[in-house]
């Protein structure tokens, strides 16, 4: 059984998107919208995503115009979409949307990951539900050098020290990757 890893990019003051849901202030750090390849989690077989997430990235590269866009960082990959509405698929992309607890679902995402990792794209609150349920097995965060004042915040929720152990500390480029192991309550 492989891992459940939340990884993703954030602000230096804890935010993952501004307070328009725009990533433009990533994009605009060197390399921010072209991350280095060894910052992506490889051995991840299945990536979930919540719909507001979904729906950025369909917007951001016209997705449902240009169905083919999808691969480029999907690739052939099932994404699970966590929603509680009727939401658009681009065509040949394998996507299932879901709704309910994590909890529930997480069987689904085991299986379908096989021996693989599930990457928890985002957002934050979606992370902090596989959090509350003691299934997330790893945090990794690429931190930009930008301050946003606000927005969506990295994990809106509150995790002590003694959940997190620090594995990797290293600057890539501009930004600065954390990557730490997350225990059981």
């Amino acid at each position: 059984m492989g891992r459940i890893l939340f990884d993703t990019a954030t602000s230096l003051d804890g935010y993952i998107a501004d307070e328009q849901n725009s990533l433009t202030w990533l994009f605009d750090v060197d390399n921010g919208d072209t991350p280095d390849e060894s910052l992506l989690p490889a051995a991840a077989t299945v990536l979930v995503e919540g719909s507001t997430t979904y729906e950025w990235v369909l917007a951001e590269s016209d997705i449902l115009a240009h169905p083919e866009r999808w691969r480029e960082f999907h690739g052939d990959r099932p994404t699970f979409v966590f929603t509680t509405r009727d939401l658009p698929a681009p065509a040949g992309a394998d996507i299932r949307f879901v709704s309910g607890a994590v909890a529930d679902i997480l069987p689904d995402l085991r299986e379908a990951a096989g021996d693989g990792d599930i990457w928890v794209v985002g957002g934050g609150d979606l992370a902090g539900q596989f959090l509350d349920i003691d299934a997330l097995d790893e945090i990794a965060v690429s931190v930009a050098p930008v301050l946003l004042g606000g927005g969506a915040p990295l994990l809106p929720r509150r995790v002590d020290s003694d959940r997190l152990r620090l594995v990797s500390a290293e600057a890539v480029g501009q930004f600065a990757r954390l990557v730490y192991a997350v225990t059981a309550a």
